[in-house]
């Protein structure tokens, strides 16, 4: 029931969020950049991508409660479970960590690079952590209370290869049809140096798969210990 009401609760964080950010958050560079774009031009932004998928996210696990189960080894898997496992150990873990770690690292180091303070007249603090903090404790939380069966390890990094090198190329149509580039950060870099830098983020990505990967295996290790083990007496 606990874990049913955590799934409930994080859903209606983000859809509030969502819906605050559409409805109150009047940025002017959006217009500027982008101002036919579907979602009033927030998908220019890496963040809203990952805040949409959190949403799908705690979305499907809270009709897995309903409709699914929370066993670790059911007999027979819902479809809708399968469908939660791969896109929590594809996406929803290393999409948040990534947007979560390299936001708040680049805001340590210079915030003009990553939010700059122009924004705080029309971005409140609590909307900026549930973007950028929420989504790292919450996927952190449902790593700990569900059991994920992770995919093959070239599954999983073939799919969060393959979203990031779609955002990649978003970024790069609307540096072309507009001339500016979505995060001032690649203002101050050149061409040799945002080929390392994409490379490095997703180095960093592929990373943060891996590690999700492994975490789920730590915090598991006993449960799967036990039914690995009921399975040999039983045959």
């Amino acid at each position: 029931m606990l874990r049913g009401v955590f799934h409930f609760v994080a859903l209606c964080n983000y859809i509030y969020a969502l819906w605050y950010d559409q409805m109150y958050v009047e940025i002017k560079r959006d217009k500027e950049v982008t101002p036919q774009i579907f979602f009033k031009g927030r998908l220019i932004y890496l963040t809203i991508w990952n805040m949409l998928l959190q949403t799908l996210l705690f979305a499907v696990c809270t009709l897995n409660d309903i409709k699914g189960t929370n066993e670790i080894e059911p007999n027979v898997k819902p479809t809708i479970r399968k469908f939660k496992d791969k896109l929590l150990a594809c996406l929803g873990f290393p999409l948040s960590m990534f947007v979560g770690l390299t936001f708040w690292a680049i805001y340590a180091v210079d915030r003009e690079l990553v939010f700059p303070r122009a924004l705080d007249a029309f971005f409140p603090t609590w909307l900026n952590h549930v973007m950028h903090t929420n989504i790292m404790i919450f996927v952190l939380i449902e790593m700990a209370t569900s059991y994920c069966r992770y995919p093959s390890r070239k599954f999983g990094l073939t799919v969060v290869t393959i979203f990031m090198a779609c955002y990649l190329v978003w970024l790069h149509v609307i540096h072309a049809k507009t001339g500016l580039w979505v995060y001032p950060i690649l203002d101050v870099l050149n061409l040799p140096l945002r080929i390392v830098f994409f490379a490095s983020l997703l180095g960093l990505t592929i990373g943060l798969y891996i590690v999700g990967e492994n975490l789920n295996a730590v915090l598991w290790a006993k449960e799967i210990k036990k039914i690995k083990v009921d399975k040999k007496k039983k045959h």
